[in-house]
């Protein structure tokens, strides 16, 4: 049996009136990949920071039997990180005017290198690229110990996970196998619930029917007529009484099954969007934002050159390139408001009826922290007040948390909240910059589903391939400085660039053969010494044959 690394037991955690955690027992073992899911708020970085030892829970104890190790979601790295991770994670040195992507590499860095019997990562992949998830993915793969993952990326759970634990309630429910497995398991659940509420309603109607009926008989058992007989009228009333009594006790036999019957909730449904988002005032054009950019820099340093862009209407476009290539500074430039030290030449030519709306990680600055998340998403919006609702509900902000202040939220419900508030407004183009940065999994779907029905324009910055797969309907790549354009889907750019890549491949084949072909027939003309004729007539026409295999 694998060795315990960590034991918590009878863990509770509250935040003034909210009990965050209570949680009975939770056992990890060595060689264990463990995925952590809940929604925002549900206490994952709380419960991961008890379990680093970096906070107290109010009751319970916690048994390390092994070193831990930490990447937080935020804030600078625990541990010096070795030269051998920093360089292969690209992790600079601590300084004033580090990017996000470049503190996260200094976090993972830092605590791989540590060597711990159990790692701890909360939120690893924020602001990485593509290529730092694919770095950070290996590692983690080759990570010897346990590991607790709480990420948004559902490829990296699936790769790395053999475990989900949904944290829900303050309580925690166990799931083998990995976030597709985990899924799957839920659809069987949500199946196997609504079959048991249909059931409980059918039960209920028959019940209640049966009820209806032996009241209605009680009723049609006439009462012996005025001018019968006194025996006969005795024997009538106590037939009379007899079938009362019956039917009465049967109705009172119905009700108490009925009060016996375990009542079954019904699987709740995600509430219905009655309209397109980003349609209430749409651009008539065909273009809703153009660009002409001579030169965009930013600290001396030249980003792009001689580019320009076009954003069809109604198009969703990823913008994707590595960490520092300029995205969220393109982003800037074509909202209208550079960051500073950057330097634009060229032309942004927004629609006349174009309406920009922006997300970036400064998302908060959009928000009234002492209105309520109701109020701040009506703000600005056209919309009636049920569909902002039925937004605010589809992002998970449900009941009475829209009448909380935004103040009380928590990160990830205020990442939520100013998304919302952006979707209901009446902007029809939309610049987002990382909308999934710490968002959990059952939001990042429901904005995925809610974009991908968008009725206006989009460009989006996203790190998230499954997200950036089932949004985007075009794809701008920041690389080098210049700007390339697809029309079409990640996945149709992923293969033109493998077939690409394959017919490189096979020209560089051909060029060979056909070099090696020339040499054997020079020797074929002229043999040096010890040169058999029969075997060089042999080599040109494998390799003839080779070639021609190749060309065809």
């Amino acid at each position: 049996m694998p060795r315990l690394i960590l034991e918590a037991t009878n863990i509770q955690k509250r935040y003034g009136e909210q009990a965050v955690l209570n949680i009975d027992r939770l056992r990890l073992y060595d060689g264990e990949r463990v995925g952590l899911i809940g929604e925002n708020g549900s206490g994952k970085s709380t419960l991961l920071a008890i379990l680093a030892g970096e906070l107290e829970p109010d009751s319970g104890a916690v048994r390390r039997y092994g070193p831990v190790a930490y990447i937080k979601q935020s804030g600078e790295a625990r541990s010096q990180a070795s030269a051998r991770l920093s360089a292969e994670f690209r992790a600079p040195d601590a300084r004033e005017g580090l990017s996000g992507g470049e503190r996260t590499r200094r976090r993972i860095a830092g605590a791989l290198s540590e060597g711990a019997a159990l790692l701890l990562a909360d939120e690893p992949t924020t602001d990485l690229d593509a290529a730092g998830v694919a770095r950070l993915r290996l590692r983690l793969s080759q990570h010897t110990g346990a590991l607790v993952l709480v990420s948004h990326d559902r490829a990296l759970l699936d790769a790395l996970c053999t475990r989900i634990i949904h944290l829900e309630g303050g309580a925690i429910t166990d799931f083998p196998g990995g976030y597709a497995a985990y899924q799957q398991e839920l659809e069987r659940r949500r199946a196997r619930q609504q079959f048991e509420y249909d059931q409980y309603r059918a039960e209920r109607a028959r019940l209640k029917a049966s009820m209806q009926q032996k009241a209605e008989w009680a009723l049609s058992v006439k009462k012996a007529p005025k001018r019968m007989g006194n025996s006969e009228a005795r024997l009538h009333t106590r037939e009379f009484t007899n079938a009362v009594l019956r039917q009465s006790s049967a109705k009172h036999k119905l009700e108490a099954r009925m009060e016996r019957l375990e009542v079954k909730e019904r699987p709740r449904d995600l509430p219905q969007i009655k309209m397109a988002l980003g349609a209430s005032r749409p651009i008539s054009a065909k273009i809703a934002l153009s660009a002409n950019c001579r030169s965009l820099s930013a600290g001396g340093r030249t980003l792009l050159g001689g580019a320009s862009l076009m954003l069809p209407t109604g198009s969703r476009t990823a913008l994707v390139g590595e960490n520092g290539a300029g995205k969220t500074t393109l982003l800037r430039a074509l909202r209208g408001e550079p960051s500073p030290g950057t330097r634009l030449d060229g032309e942004i030519r927004p629609n006349p009826g174009a309406r920009l709306g922006w997300f970036d990680q400064d998302h908060e600055k959009t928000l009234d922290l002492d209105a309520t998340a109701l109020e701040n998403a009506r703000a600005d919006s056209p919309l009636d007040e049920s569909d902002v609702r039925t937004v605010l509900a589809r992002l998970n902000l449900r009941g009475n948390d829209v009448f909380k202040p935004a103040r009380v939220l928590s990160g990830g419900e205020r990442a939520k909240l100013a998304l919302a508030k952006l979707l209901v407004s009446d902007a029809n183009v939309l610049l987002l910059d990382e909308p999934t940065n710490h968002l959990d999994l059952f939001a990042m779907r429901a904005l995925e589903e809610l974009l991908a029905g968008y009725g206006g324009t989009l460009l989006f910055v996203s790190h998230d391939r499954a997200f950036t797969s089932a949004v985007a309907t075009r794809v701008m790549t920041l690389e080098g400085g210049r700007l390339s354009t697809f029309e079409g889907s990640l996945e149709k750019l992923e293969a033109e660039k493998n077939r690409d890549r394959s017919a490189e491949d096979r020209q560089l084949q051909i060029t060979a053969l056909e070099m090696r072909l020339a040499a054997i027939a020079a020797r074929m003309s002229a043999p040096k010494k010890g040169d058999r004729p029969e075997e060089l007539v042999e080599m040109y026409d494998a390799v003839a044959e080779e070639l021609r295999k190749l060309k065809s």
